[in-house]
């Protein structure tokens, strides 16, 4: 059996096969900490739309890539903190992928639930100590008035600080396969063993899924649909295989 962790902004310890980007059709970025950074090249294509969609928010259009930037910023930090956990853990992880839907650190921490849980839970943690970190840039800014004199660096922070949060509420999730769904899952292992902990916590995911359609429909957003249709199709495939009797 095949192992993989990835996801959206996150990580998964994945089980059957999965709808997730590779190498193949993207570039390399950089290599730190042991870990080769790559680019897929749809990313180039939604940044522009991106970029774009936010045009008028700030005075100068050079601070909307800016915020765009720094929106994958905080995403590779995430993954990194998935990344170097699973490694503390004595498990594998030397690649992370950034495309349009976030980020996917692929990394193979030990078969053990509390080695899963840790390399799962540090990316989220890791925006929880950004919190506090954002709020102080943000003291530091009205201490000494950069705030009023540039309400763009004003804007950029507030806008950072919602992207932050936002990413974190979104992975915390109990919807396999986000960190939430995944640190369900592990939790789980620790009682009923890897392979029932599996059927619960994706049986749980479906009907998330279901929250995501409907969602996406009421709202009309393109953007929830297609992370519907992604996180439902990899949340079956995991189901499938856990039926099957893989993740003992």
């Amino acid at each position: 059996m095949k192992e993989s962790l990835a996801l959206v902004a996150g990580g998964v310890v994945w089980h059957g096969a999965a709808m997730l980007p590779t190498r193949d059709g993207s570039f390399r970025l950089f290599r730190a900490l042991g870990v080769d950074v790559f680019l897929h090249w749809s990313w180039l294509i939604v940044a522009f739309w991106g970029v774009s969609a936010r045009q008028g928010v700030y005075s100068s259009p050079g601070w909307n890539v800016v915020e765009y930037l720094s929106l994958f910023g905080i995403v590779l930090l995430h993954e990194y903190g998935h990344a170097l956990a699973c490694r503390s853990t004595g498990g594998f992880a030397n690649q992370i992928v950034l495309w349009p839907l976030g980020g996917v650190a692929y990394v193979k921490p030990p078969s053990r639930p509390g080695a899963q849980l840790w390399s799962i839970a540090a990316g989220p943690l890791v925006n929880v100590l950004l919190v506090p970190t954002i709020w102080g840039v943000g003291w530091v800014l009205n201490l000494t008035g950069v705030a009023t004199e540039s309400p763009d660096v004003w804007r950029w922070l507030n806008a950072l600080a919602l992207i932050n949060f936002t990413i974190l509420v979104f992975n915390l999730l109990p919807v396999y396969p986000l960190d939430g769904g995944q640190m369900l899952r592990s939790l789980l292992w620790f009682g009923i063993g890897p392979r029932r902990s599996l059927l619960i916590a994706t049986a749980i995911g479906l009907a998330g899924t279901v929250g995501f359609v409907a969602l996406a429909v009421r709202w009309q957003s393109i953007w929830i649909g297609v992370m519907a249709a992604f996180i439902g199709f990899n949340c079956w495939r995991a189901f499938q295989a856990a039926r099957m009797g893989e993740g003992r």
